[in-house]
């Protein structure tokens, strides 16, 4: 079994899990990089999951469901292109003889699901849209703090060996951010000179682990006295409270450069 990020649109990336005949991608925004994939291998789709409304995630899931006559199994509680199974969280899905489990991460979105294979050959896969970024997370769209905060808690209860499959090439403008919050983490540094090797050959900076995010991203250590610090360089009123460090962490990504 092996796992590609194929590149869509700018900095998105649709992940193809592929064995044998069969392949399953996460979060179509366009059809054509999946088809394309699809006849040079000679390999058919059997399954597409969705974790998001999200144009970018869902564009080209008509397409590739005409096309390839693939099931489509997406989040229970947003509005997803007709038909497909929905799940929401506690529930699981079979495809390509995995079992998945379905988490409910909402924050970016109201009903965002994340789908985490426990059992993957290689070791476990998290796909997790745009919940969990490397060194960072959503924006918050449609949730709030606290959901984030509560998504992304779930999300590093995971085991270390977790590949974090998230869906945008972020990581070096998270990496930015994440030093301006952390400067003498080592841990990033090392994360940041490794990250800087990959894109300057083109390659992809994913998939993470979430042991590596629990070291490097902000977003998880908001309960760390650094990052609290931090936060209130931008606040001085703020609570001691870690879904009011992630808030203010978040608005000042925003405006981050």
């Amino acid at each position: 079994m092996t796992l590609h990020p194929l590149p869509a649109f700018d900095d998105n990336y649709i992940w193809l899990l592929h064995e044998g005949a069969r392949a399953l991608v996460v979060d179509p925004g366009e059809p054509e990089v999946v088809l394309n994939w699809l006849v040079q291998h000679n390999v058919a789709l059997d399954t597409i999951l969705i974790t998001h409304h999200h144009a970018d995630h869902t564009g080209g899931v008509a397409a590739l469901r005409e096309a390839t006559g693939a099931r489509v199994i997406g989040p229970a509680f947003e509005s997803m292109p007709e038909p497909l199974d929905r799940v929401s969280d506690g529930e699981s899905v079979t495809a390509l003889g995995l079992r998945f489990e379905v988490i409910d991460v909402p924050g970016h979105t109201a009903g965002h699901i994340a789908f985490f294979a426990p059992d993957a050959p290689g070791g476990p896969l998290l796909f997790c849209g745009d919940t969990l970024f490397s060194a960072g997370c959503g924006r918050l769209f449609e949730g709030t703090a606290a959901q984030m905060h509560e998504s992304l808690t779930r999300l590093a209860a995971l085991p270390g060996d977790t590949r974090v499959c998230c869906a945008h090439e972020y990581t070096l403008s998270n990496i930015k951010f994440a030093q301006a919050v952390e400067p003498d983490n080592a841990a990033l540094a090392d994360y940041a000179a490794r990250c800087m090797a990959l894109r300057a050959g083109n390659l992809p900076t994913l998939p993470s682990s979430i042991a590596l995010e629990r070291q490097i991203n902000p977003f998880l250590r908001t309960d760390e006295a650094s990052v609290a610090q931090a936060a209130r360089t931008q606040n001085p009123a703020l609570a001691d409270d870690p879904v009011a460090v992630l808030a203010t962490l978040r608005e000042w990504k925003n405006g981050f450069r």
